[in-house]
């Protein structure tokens, strides 16, 4: 697939790429995991500075209105440097949803966004609801002033961190309709909301919500009352493919590892690359990232087109990426040897991260079962 990048589009790779090589050195890494850090908020305030952090922001909320191929470039070099930053709940997902919100509301947040200010998070699944977002049970009653929330959410995206949270709640309907959702904006602090932190196995800190009667005021109200899936849709599409960017970031750079290691590591007098066998599973790994890349590029691409085209080839992509990123990051790792499963080596480390982008917002055998779906006779995309 030919997909050239503009010239400003490389600039901001090989910025990226540098920023990678200079501060994403694995001791540094390792020592900020072993301390419990979410992520280095020096490096963050840095982010901010380069303007990354603004990218996907609309220009009139001061942002650089960049679309979904700067956003593809920045995450792929996130997986590539296995960085933790929040990059895609806070600057991917989030702008997206905000600017549905009010007009008061985008001229308090999105500056704050910009500047790394403030981190929003998307609780997005709740128990028993599985990868479907639109099953919600947490329920919004209209109140004197505004909502009362009440309900539980299984799973925010760096939620750990969160200064403030997207909630979808149901205002109608039933608890799998797509009807009746809306989106609220609620503070981490907001009295009736307990937060439980949590570090998952690829060292990002995520958090479950429980909502306890929480009361927000009328303006915190994104998009129109029971009306708020399509826009929930829209920004999960845009974290969907910002992960698979990451995906093939980490994918390239345990490739590239490994490859080093058969050429480096001797086995019998021999380096294990000059085995045929491991050059065979070596070569395999390769085609696999070229399969990875050009669904993540189909991908990107339709986040501008129809919404059920898009879905269909979001499905396509999730499901793809899924299967070779995992099969790349096992490869890997059994071609290191023992040493691959221990923490002391990054790609053990990286495996996780595949694991982890995997399962996010819907693991390759659902989004395959959606994709069926979409295309049975009759179907009727959502």
């Amino acid at each position: 697939m030919n997909f050239d990048l503009s010239e400003e589009q490389r600039l901001l790779k090989d910025s990226v790429r540098r920023y990678g090589a200079d501060h994403g050195d694995f001791t540094a890494w390792r020592a900020r995991v072993e301390r419990g850090e979410a992520f280095d908020a020096a490096s963050w305030r840095r982010m901010a500075d380069l303007g990354w952090l603004a990218l996907t922001t609309p220009e009139e909320d001061g942002g650089l209105g960049g679309g979904p191929v700067d956003t593809m470039v920045v995450a792929e070099a996130f997986g590539r440097y296995l960085m933790l930053e929040p990059y895609i709940s806070a600057c991917v997902i989030a702008p997206v949803l905000l600017a549905a919100a009010t007009d008061e509301v985008r001229a308090r947040f999105m500056p704050s966004l910009v500047e790394g200010g403030v981190l929003v998070s998307l609780a997005d699944a709740e128990p028993g609801g599985r990868f479907d977002i639109h099953r919600i049970a947490t329920r919004a009653e209209v109140v004197e002033g505004g909502y009362r929330l009440t309900g539980e959410k299984s799973h925010a995206l760096d939620g750990a961190s969160a200064d403030w949270f997207i909630v979808p709640a149901r205002t109608a309907g039933a608890d799998d309709s797509e009807g009746g959702i809306s989106l609220f904006l609620a503070p981490a602090k907001a009295e009736g909301l307990t937060v439980a932190r949590s570090r998952a196995m690829d060292n990002r800190h995520n958090a479950s919500l429980k909502l306890d009667g929480v009361l927000v005021s009328g303006e915190s109200l994104i998009g129109r009352l029971g009306d708020g899936f399509g826009l929930l849709r829209q920004a999960v599409d845009h974290g969907v493919v910002a992960r698979l960017a990451e995906a093939v970031g980490a994918m390239d750079a345990v490739h590239e590892m490994t490859l080093e290691y058969l050429k480096t590591r001797k086995q019998f007098g021999q380096t294990l690359g000059s085995f045929q066998a491991l050059q065979h599973r070596a070569v395999d790994m390769a085609i696999a990232c070229e399969e990875a890349r050009s669904m993540m590029y189909l991908a990107t691409i339709a986040l501008s087109g129809d919404a059920a085209e898009r879905k269909k080839v979001i499905s396509a992509a999730k499901a793809r990426v899924g299967q070779t990123s995992l099969y790349v990051g096992r490869q890997a790792v059994q071609l290191h040897g023992g040493v691959g499963f221990t923490e002391e080596l990054a790609v053990a480390h990286y495996l996780k991260r595949l694991i982890m982008i995997d399962m996010a917002f819907g693991n390759a055998d659902h989004h395959r079962a959606e994709l069926a779906a979409s295309l049975e006779p009759g179907a009727v995309a959502a």
